[in-house]
């Protein structure tokens, strides 16, 4: 087969590995509970806390921040363990002699928790609307959608970074839960960057929900969203550069000491 039909057939299998991967999250009851019921839990918790102030625009951030939450708690946890899942399942090695780059195949896994954690995003929202009688304005839809789309992408490839970039710990997945706190302050989802220590804010620019939050606050007060969305895309792309590299990498070191398979 030709190098351009090859990558030809890319999309439709990145497609097709996205929707298998989003039908096995959707049935899982585990999975149901971790990425709609537990972040819902997190930010009843921050709504509470902000209703005490009467200032609209203090709510209207906590909730998308709130809402934000749940896709970095299904990056952060779940994505870190993406390979180690494959190991327990016993389809590592069947994904590694696959004649399709390995990259390829984790990316839309990633997309996928991504997808999911858009969900519990939407939840969160409905949630804050029911229950708290808080309703997100958005002045500028198309803008407000897009830059949801982008941040969830960016989200994905961050998660793509970090599970190729833990594959070597056995307990990956502790490591994706001690991330989950600490990107909450990082990425500004519910404390403004200013309010934090400056060495903090290198940091922070580093992370490209950082950008795709302020994108969608941006574009859903109706102001300038764009330079963050750039910023938010061009991070993604990076991750998913930095990310290939080092799965390949750790692939090549996997076949040379045979240790594909370890647990």
């Amino acid at each position: 087969m030709s190098r351009l039909k090859r990558l030809g057939r890319m999309p439709r299998l990145v497609l097709v590995v996205w929707w298998l991967h989003l039908r096995m999250l959707a049935v899982s009851a585990f999975g149901g509970l971790m990425q709609i019921v537990w972040p819902l839990i997190f930010a009843t918790s921050a709504l509470l806390m902000f209703r005490v102030t009467a200032d609209e625009q203090v709510l209207i951030y906590a909730t998308l921040g709130a809402a934000a939450m749940g896709i970095w708690s299904a990056m952060a946890t779940t994505a870190s363990n993406m390979l180690q899942a494959q190991r327990w399942a016993g389809t590592l090695e069947l994904i590694v002699v696959a004649p399709t780059p390995l990259a390829v195949i984790l990316l839309p896994i990633a997309l996928a928790m991504a997808t999911v954690g858009m969900a519990s995003m939407g939840a969160t929202l409905l949630w804050a609307g029911l229950v708290f009688g808080i309703t997100v304005p958005v002045a500028s839809p198309v803008e407000f959608v897009l830059s949801l789309v982008v941040t969830v992408i960016a989200m994905a490839l961050l998660g793509f970074l970090l599970s190729v970039a833990v594959v070597r710990y056995r307990t990956a997945w502790a490591l994706g839960n001690v991330l989950e706190f600490p990107g909450w302050l990082l990425c500004g989802f519910l404390v403004p960057l200013t309010l934090l220590p400056g060495w903090v804010t290198p940091i922070s620019y580093l992370l490209a929900p950082t950008w795709g939050m302020a994108a969608i606050r941006e574009s859903a007060a109706g102001g300038d969203p764009w330079r963050a969305l750039l910023f938010c895309a061009g991070l993604g792309l990076a991750y998913a550069a930095i990310g290939g590299l080092i799965s390949e990498a750790v692939l090549n070191s996997a076949r040379r000491h045979a240790t594909v398979s370890l647990t």
